[in-house]
């Protein structure tokens, strides 16, 4: 099963942050998740 999402840092309390000399922020507000997940079935004896 995939899953995707976006969440934004800001509604975690993350407000944290550092501006790069190439222009831009070390941390983005928007946080992209990607999951992959699996399951496997086990039997009880």
């Amino acid at each position: 099963m995939n899953a995707k999402t976006q969440v934004n840092s800001k509604d975690f309390g993350l407000t944290w942050n550092i501006a790069l000399e190439t222009g831009g922020v070390l941390v983005g507000e928007e946080v992209n998740l990607n999951l992959d997940l699996q399951a496997v079935s086990q039997e009880t004896l």
